[in-house]
């Protein structure tokens, strides 16, 4: 193939070497690519970029398939095959590395990268971030600076170890080292701190669920707000009872059939709980799960794209796990089945509650899952429960307030007054007080914004 001396600058993604570069020379170059963003090295030119040709090309391919196989691991295996070019009436050597690969090589034990048109030996902190982000080290394997085997629960890892059958009679230590909650060096691991830690916030601050329930369809000034934290099990089960707490409950007509439900299928909601605690990205700091209730949905937010070769497409078929460890202990605990991601059952469980499929999306930094309820198809029936609440023993002004939020979503202490002109307003205030008490009702906010919902 004959063409011209066209060629760019070398940079990040292009360098030029003559015909008798060192092996070493060239495994550098590959292997700077190869962390990188891929790159194409051509073989012909001198330091000046000015083209000298290569006389022997079979020797100069030998030579860098030889540097390819020395780096670890191999890099022939994922790199086309060197390839001749004649430009300008020479022969070049042209071998070109692909962008994305999915391991972090080395060459003679040190990781190279490429800034700007130079090889250079990764730092700590970049080694560390290649390392996660081609899934050769865990986050969640590393230790935690700072943290000492006092940080952990031995309680709590003992009462672990007794619902799995082959750690009866080990030590709690010895349970941390089979699990990867702690280093050979005994330093608790994230993983470790994490699942068993006195106060896993202290290490990770956004490791935590932040939940709010908003009592429209959009977020507002007046909402309810929880955040779970603690152990990554504390957490779930915390998430879980808030949004427990506030779902609605009665009936839902199917045809002429009535049927008793919760607002959400429960087991689906768990489910979502748990993939964003076992699958989020620990190693983006300043950003919490999210879990937003509305009116209508609950949205689930979780940091960290899809992991690994899981898309939008495959989702509910591929299996990728980013924290293996962690998985594998809250299966132990029996939150999750080992092999599964949970989204498939919320698919199946949302389809036998008669409710949309759920909504699945990537945004800039993270996973969002949305599930979708029986909203006003469980208000209708709020309405028609109406004449059960006076066999709660309730007064008929405590009725129409109840009425007026089956209608409206809420009511505020002007909108009761409205209602009944002719009480005082200490009155009302004790009336929606005991509603309170009564379980019925949430109150939101405080002072002149304070307005009541149903729980």
């Amino acid at each position: 193939m004959v063409a011209s001396h066209n060629l760019p600058p070398a940079d990040e993604q292009h360098a030029y070497l003559p015909a008798n570069a060192s092996r070493r020379q060239i495994a550098e170059t590959l292997a700077a690519f190869a962390n990188t963003r891929g790159g194409r090295l051509v073989l012909g030119l001198n330091r000046q970029q000015r083209l000298i040709g290569v006389e022997n090309p079979q020797a100069v391919i030998e030579r860098v398939l030889d540097a390819a196989w020395h780096i670890e691991p191999p890099l022939t295996r994922s790199m086309p095959f060197p390839r001749t070019e004649t430009l300008d009436g020479k022969t070049v050597v042209i071998v070109d590395v692909p962008a994305g690969l999915s391991h972090a090589y080395r060459f003679e034990g040190r990781f190279y990268g490429r800034r700007g048109a130079q090889n250079e030996p990764l730092d700590a902190d970049a080694l560390r971030q290649l390392l996660l982000t081609r899934g050769e080290v865990t986050f969640e394997s590393l230790p935690v600076r700072g943290a000492t085997l006092d940080d952990l629960d031995m309680q709590a890892v003992q009462a672990y170890a007794s619902r799995v059958e082959r750690f009866v009679g080990l030590s709690p230590l010895d349970v941390l080292r089979r699990r990867g909650c702690v280093t050979p060096n005994d330093e608790p691991t994230y993983a470790g701190i994490l699942l068993f830690g006195y106060a896993p916030q202290r290490f990770l601050p956004s490791a935590q669920i932040v939940l709010a329930r908003y009592p429209g369809r959009e977020m507002g000034d007046r909402f309810l707000r929880h955040v779970a934290d603690g152990t990554l099990p504390q957490q779930i089960l915390q998430a879980e009872a808030f949004l427990v707490d506030n779902m609605r409950r009665g009936a839902v007509m199917r045809g002429l059939v009535r049927e008793e439900q919760t607002e959400y299928p429960i087991e689906a909601v768990r489910e979502a709980i748990v993939n964003a605690v076992a699958h989020r990205d620990y190693s983006i700091r300043g950003a919490e799960i999210q879990i937003f209730m509305f009116a209508d949905r609950i949205e689930v937010i979780s940091p960290g794209r899809l992991p690994g070769h899981v898309t939008l497409q495959n989702l509910l078929h591929e299996r990728f796990s980013r924290n293996e460890i962690i998985v594998q202990v809250l299966s132990d605990m029996g939150f999750i089945e080992r092999l599964g991601y949970g989204i498939d059952r919320i698919v199946r469980v949302m389809a036998q509650a008669g409710l949309p499929a759920p909504r699945f999306e990537e945004t800039a930094n993270g996973f969002k899952l949305t599930l979708f309820g029986h909203g006003e198809q469980m208000l209708s029936t709020d309405r028609e429960s109406a004449s059960r609440w006076k066999h709660l023993g309730l007064n008929e002004r405590q009725i129409r307030a109840l009425e007026f939020i089956a209608e409206n979503g809420r009511i505020t202490n002007r909108d009761y007054q409205q209602l009944v002109p002719d009480v005082s307003a200490e009155t009302l205030r004790r009336d929606l007080a005991q509603l309170v008490e009564m379980g019925l009702l949430i109150k939101v906010g405080e002072k002149r914004g304070t307005y009541y919902i149903f729980k």
